[in-house]
């Protein structure tokens, strides 16, 4: 069996999915009204696909995870009980706002580009890359607090950049494993795993949900690729991409290439991700391989209902807590 490999910035920027982004110390009156002032949604990921060649697909195993606009809902519950408790050590603190620096795909699967690049219009303008507002959901949390103010918030001490022990790196992009906080700040014991910790606990979050509907859509992407459908698409993907000059035996190894020389953005990188959609439009390759793992899921499903169905249910009421937080 073929194990994909995850590659690219996309996969990247969506494991990281819907983070928090950058936070900063504050508690002026401008603030408020910005917390208040409604978020703009035109960035936001649709459910479904609107454009490309996934417009209108949606994999069985997306109805066990949270759409962007429910996982909102409950980062913006996260937001204000993290917001209090900080506030309980003394701490005024401005929480990103949940919604306001979107990801590039609704959740997890990221059909967008599961099976690589799926639309052109988006191609011809960034190549292989994202626009720049897509990719703000990857400045980490800690950056904009105080030592202090990351410890009460995540119950380790804010992380510190140095190259390992021999390594060469001016740019301090090593990052060492946080040590735990302090026990107590203020005379007041940290909560485990701080005030997110808490948070999550309130609303009865288990992450591990996620990362279960995760593991089996990764099994189903594995499972689907060597199946004879899909390698007969892919065989002749890589066929039309010869005819144009190119060398890639799956479109993975295409957006590798379209990283190799900066951002993806290139001008390079534009034609080939250019070349890369219209040989998948041209070979049906997105439309085979949908229809084969979406066979895979749904025996992957059947085959975990119990363990779904639970955690569907406690999507449901971890929803309902978060709407009762105000």
């Amino acid at each position: 069996m073929h194990v994909l490999r995850r590659t690219t910035v996309a996969a990247t920027v969506m494991l990281a999915a819907i983070s928090l982004g950058a936070c900063a110390s504050s508690g002026s009156a401008s603030d408020s009204a910005k917390d208040r002032a409604p978020i703009d949604q035109a960035n936001w990921p649709a459910e479904v696909p609107t454009s490309g060649l996934v417009k209108g697909l949606e994999l069985p195993l997306e109805s066990y995870l949270p759409s962007y606009a429910d996982q909102v809902a409950v980062d913006t519950a996260l937001r204000t009980l993290q917001t209090r408790c900080m506030s309980e050590y003394g701490l005024t603190v401005d929480l990103p706002r949940p919604g306001a620096n979107p990801p590039p795909h609704s959740n997890a699967v990221s059909i967008e580009r599961r099976y690589g690049l799926s639309d052109r219009a988006q191609a011809q303008k960034y190549g292989y890359g994202l626009p720049k507002e897509l990719t703000r959901s990857l400045e980490p949390v800690e950056e904009g607090l105080s030592g202090i103010e990351v410890e009460i918030l995540t119950g380790r001490k804010k992380p510190e950049f140095a190259p390992p022990k021999g390594a060469k790196d001016s740019d301090g992009h090593f990052g060492r494993v946080p040590e735990p906080a302090r026990a107590e700040h203020n005379g007041k014991k940290l909560h485990e795993g701080g005030c997110a910790g808490w948070s999550k606990r309130r609303l009865k979050v288990n992450e591990e949900d996620a990362g279960f509907v995760s593991g089996l859509a990764s099994t189903s992407l594995s499972e689907s690729r060597p199946l004879k459908p899909v390698e007969k698409a892919l065989k002749s993907w890589s066929a039309c991409m010869k005819d144009k000059g190119r060398k890639a035996a799956d479109p993975y190894r295409a957006m590798e290439q379209g990283y190799a020389d900066g951002d993806g953005t290139t001008k390079n990188a534009i034609e080939l991700a250019l070349d890369d959609i219209d040989c998948k439009e041209q070979t049906r390759l997105i439309e085979v391989w949908f229809k084969e793992e979406s066979a895979v899921q749904k025996r992957l499903i059947e085959e975990n209902k119990d363990q779904l169905a639970a955690i569907k249910k406690r999507m449901g009421e971890v929803l309902a807590a978060a709407k009762a937080v105000k």
